[in-house]
């Protein structure tokens, strides 16, 4: 197999931080694979959690980043989604083949996992990465876009206007769009409504933005122990702010605010102190959406009697979005000026990873972005 010379960053054993290297990548994409030029690609807490192995996840050495965008300069012979040339943001993969990609469903595909923690092609196997002759692995979410070109599907690109910069697209494969997609597809606030986001990250705060300029929601509560982001949020659309050092009662500075209880709750930091805040919070009968991940096997303690009067608590992956559809609806309201994705992005050079990491691990950035190449 002919292969590329390519860099990428390179997690080469648990706990370690990233390292550029030059690494060899499959130049012929196969019948259903896009190659691209990865021009910009976000940092995610998926990513450094997955570089700790929090969640299990590819053998190391590993290719991270699935927050990828960019230029396609190849595609496999049965590709028909995408030409060379497009320009495209990278998603999350699915088998599209289950129940629930069947029916539309497919952030719950049966087979997410497989399809984007192992780092590998599930059809034999192999990685299109490797060093020296030896396997990298290189299928993170289907692109491991910690690099300078990668090896997608199909399925988890999505062509995105030539007009749009992108410089800014790659976040809107995961983190943007799933705390955007919570509220704008999962939850469905009514206009008038209130809403309660705990933890102002990338994810947090483009909730507070789709509340505040696409669902219309009035009341709108960012609780967040960073002053900077809550700043951010109060910029963005939140109507009011809760520091919970300052806040003697959280709950119930919530349910002072808007008058009950909040109508709808979004919790994303993933803390069970947090999510049992986040639920009691709610009105009769609230509803809270759960976003932040947790090791497998962490419990919360829950009030049972609360969810008689109707109380409801779900989990939401990727913002419940199809992609393909969410994506392109997501640039056009930030194109009208109602999705300002943009102002929560600071740019690192890609051979500032570290420096990226290190402001995102610290709460200094809200949306760390790696630019690789120019478009």
């Amino acid at each position: 197999m002919a292969t590329m010379e390519i860099q990428a960053a390179v997690v080469n054993e648990e706990g370690a931080e990233p390292q550029l290297e030059s690494l060899e990548l499959e130049d012929e994409p196969r019948p259903d694979e896009v190659l691209v030029r990865i021009v910009s690609a976000g940092v995610c807490h998926t990513d450094l959690s997955t570089a700790d192995n929090f969640y299990g996840g590819p053998p190391y050495p590993q290719v991270l980043g699935h927050e990828g965008a960019g230029v396609v300069e190849a595609v496999g012979a049965e590709v028909d989604k995408v030409e060379v040339g497009d320009h495209v943001a990278m998603s999350y993969d699915f088998c599209g083949e289950c129940p629930n990609c069947l029916s539309g469903k497919i952030p719950y595909c049966e087979n997410l996992y497989e399809h984007n923690f192992l780092g590998e092609r599930l059809s034999d196997g192999s990685s299109p990465i490797s060093r020296d002759g030896e396997r990298v692995s290189g299928c993170f979410f289907a692109q491991s876009s910690w690099a300078t070109h990668s090896i997608a599907n199909e399925r988890n690109v999505v062509k995105v206007d030539d007009d749009v910069p992108l410089e800014i697209v790659g976040p809107l494969g995961c983190g943007i769009q799933t705390g955007a997609g919570a509220v704008m597809n999962a939850l469905e606030p009514e206009s008038g409504s209130s809403l309660a986001v705990f933890g102002v990250g990338s994810v947090g705060i483009s909730s507070v933005m789709a509340a505040a300029n696409v669902s219309s929601c009035t009341q709108i509560v960012a609780v967040d122990l960073n002053g900077d982001r809550l700043e951010k949020a109060a910029d963005l659309g939140a109507t009011h702010t809760i520091h919970p050092d300052e806040t003697e009662d959280v709950v119930d500075a919530i349910h002072d605010i808007t008058g009950g209880g909040a109508d709808y709750s979004i919790e994303t930091t993933a803390v069970p102190e947090v999510l049992r805040q986040a639920v009691d919070c709610t009105t009769i009968p609230g509803e809270c959406g759960l976003i932040g991940a947790a090791p497998a096997g962490t419990e919360v303690s829950l009030d049972m009697h609360t969810f008689h009067f109707g109380h409801k608590l779900r989990g939401i992956i990727e913002g419940d979005a199809v992609p393909e559809l969410f994506i392109p609806t997501l640039l056009d309201l930030w194109k009208q000026d109602r999705f300002p994705f943009d102002e929560i992005i600071t740019h690192y050079d890609f051979d500032g990873i570290h420096d990226a990491i290190h402001d995102a691990e610290e709460g200094n950035t809200i949306k760390p972005v790696l630019n690789m190449s120019s478009p």
